[in-house]
């Protein structure tokens, strides 16, 4: 491959011909214990004209000059190795052509390949320990004492990237595997396994500790975690690896343990090369684009190159929000700016007129569960059902392709005014599908819970901690689903791929978790205790569930190809007469509490509104 010249090159190149020179005349001086006989030093000489722009050749044919010496590493010094040993081979040849190899001394063909690898692999790897900091740059006093829980890939490089940072003095590793008890990693040595973190911390006097375990391995790192908090250190752990590769932070940037790292789950495995047939160069369209999911939806599709991204939105704020990060995150990424109502059907026709998306993802919707009871009802279904018709007879009269609707599995045996909606709009997408005169495919994800989303208890129990207490929690025994945001995200563009048209895909959420369980280990990873931050129970809210389900009970699932997602098969589907009849109710501009709840009996049969 034709190497293009730089100066940094030339500099490189210039040192390696400086070593050659050295390297000969320091084997002449071995060869002759450093007294070298005069009539030998022409010989020297000569030789040396005709051997330096040899190995300069060799040198540039094996590619010495491609690698940064800031980066050496272990390939560098084989590439150096074997333009030595080729080296070796080829001045004897050379001097052997000329008839000059008789004047050679013994040795100097072994000598001079041996220092030519001292001399040019020893300074590379000087250059990089100097600039890692690994040179005669002791920590300062101030440096904080700190023990790396993983002795692992990721704990090595960040080793590496805290040679840097003047804020950590390392002073030992922990580790399961046994091989490498009492051994040392860039000059660290693994002290024992994890679940010795409380004493080797009290030996050492430590106070901190950096979990450097990968979220691939959620259960070490969870383990890792929890006996780091148990033990009362502070617990701090590396960014996200999709972070640092893609250059927003440094693998030596730690931060603070979040509950997200607890309960971490297995990465998502996504069809990448199907996921860009469905979006590269394609326009999408979000619906809901501010909120938490319509906004981590984006942040999703973007990483497979649609031609254009178009945000809808009703809250100005949020569309703002939502535009200013992505003009910095993707600034070569087209964007539109919507401000709409999704029950608007004529503005959103127009709208999808004006940019063709070929996929939507309509993420739009009233979810907290208490405020739709009540009289904010028939907002919630107008909303949820009517924003649904209207966005998917939008889809198609402008011959979308794919139309996905983000559900969730409130509208299971709903008990609240917001998961009987939810489910409505399930079964309007279903009516749709089964339409003729149209070439869009209607696609529902259903899913539980998400960490963080706007309205969720994860924020409120960040709030009540920062406020000093209580944490509130509505029941002792209340459990829910819970997905981080990204890994839903991700499920449901995989579910949009593999939606064939009419299919309902539940997404699966692990097992159940009790959220006073959550609201505990907030507390612990805050750095208290229950005492300080004390819990208290005030009672199921209006339209709430102890349990959440996954699936219906007259339905049934069926596997796909993908591990995390299902298929929710349902008995008979709504015909026209239906719709119509659903079209008619929600053309009342008004609807009171009991209304609204009394048709949502008629429409969803499994709705049942709690009675607390």
């Amino acid at each position: 491959m034709k190497q293009r010249i730089n100066w940094r090159m030339l500099v490189a190149m210039t040192y390696d011909l400086a070593a050659a020179v050295l390297a000969w005349m320091s084997a002449y001086g071995l060869a002759y214990d450093f007294s070298i006989p005069i009539n030998q030093v022409p010989t020297m000489l000569l030789d040396l004209a005709w051997v330096l722009p040899l190995e300069g050749a060799i040198f540039m044919y094996f590619g010495l000059y491609r690698g940064i010496w800031r980066f050496a590493s272990i390939p560098d010094l084989r590439r150096i190795m074997l333009a030595s040993g080729t080296a070796a081979l080829a001045v004897p040849a050379l001097l052997w052509l000329q008839g000059r190899l008789a004047n050679l001394p013994a040795g100097i063909s072994v000598l001079n390949p041996i220092l030519l690898v001292i001399l040019m692999g020893g300074s590379r790897f000087l250059y990089r320990a100097w600039k890692d900091g690994d040179l005669l740059t002791p920590r300062p006093p101030d440096a904080t004492p700190v023990l790396v829980m993983g002795a692992g890939e990721v704990a090595v490089t960040l080793l590496r990237a805290l040679t840097q940072n003047i804020r950590w003095q390392v002073l030992g590793l922990l580790s399961d595997d046994g091989s490498k008890l009492g051994r040392q990693i860039h000059g660290t040595t693994v002290l024992g396994r994890l679940d010795q973190v409380a004493a080797q911390a009290s030996r050492l006097g430590v106070g901190h500790v950096i979990v450097a375990i990968p979220g691939d391995n959620s259960d070490a790192r969870r383990r890792a975690i929890e006996l780091a908090v148990d033990a009362g250190l502070n617990v701090m752990t590396i960014p996200a690896l999709t972070d640092v590769l893609a250059g927003k932070v440094s693998v030596s940037e730690v931060r603070h343990v979040d509950l997200e790292d607890v309960l971490g789950r297995a990465p998502v495995q996504l069809d990448s090369p199907g996921l860009h047939g469905l979006l590269e160069n394609r326009t999408v369209l979000v619906t809901g684009a501010g909120g938490s999911i319509g906004a981590e939806l984006a942040r999703q599709v973007a990483r497979f190159d649609p031609g254009r991204l178009v945000f809808h939105e009703l809250s100005e704020f949020a569309l703002y929000m939502i535009e200013q990060e992505f003009s910095v995150a993707y600034p070569r990424l087209p964007i539109a700016c919507v401000v709409g109502d999704t029950k608007d059907e004529i503005a959103l026709r127009h709208v999808m007129a004006r940019h063709r998306p070929e996929v939507v993802f309509h993420a739009a919707a009233y979810k907290h569960v208490p405020l739709m009871e009540g009289e904010n009802a028939w907002a919630a279904v107008k909303n949820n059902v009517l924003g649904t018709l209207g966005a998917a007879r939008a889809a198609m009269s402008q011959g979308v392709g794919k139309f996905v609707l983000v559900s969730t599995d409130k509208a299971i045996n709903p008990t609240s005014v917001m998961g009987a909606s939810k489910r409505l709009a399930e079964r309007v997408c279903q009516a749709l599908q089964h339409q003729g005169g149209h070439t869009t495919r209607f696609v529902t994800v259903r899913f539980g819970n998400v960490l963080g989303s706007s309205g969720s208890v994860i924020p409120k129990f960040r709030e009540q901690i920062a406020r000093g207490g209580p944490v509130t929690v509505t029941h002792p025994e209340i459990v829910r689903y819970f997905m981080l945001i990204p890994e839903a995200a991700q499920l449901v563009l995989q579910a949009a791929l593999m939606g064939g048209g009419g299919e309902t895909f539940v997404l699966d959420m692990g097992a159940p978790i009790k959220i006073v369980d959550l609201a505990r280990d907030m507390i612990r990873l805050s750095g208290f205790s229950e005492r300080e931050i004390p819990i208290e129970f005030t009672g199921l809210r209006p339209g709430e569930k102890l349990y959440e389900e996954l699936l219906a009970d007259g339905g049934t699932t069926l596997p796909t190809h993908h591990a995390k997602l299902r298929i929710n098969k349902e008995n008979g589907t709504p015909g026209a007469d239906w719709l119509r009849g659903v079209e008619e109710w929600l053309a009342a501009p008004t609807r009171t509490e009991y209304e609204v709840k009394a048709g949502l009996r008629g429409w969803v049969p499994e709705y049942r509104p709690a009675e607390h």
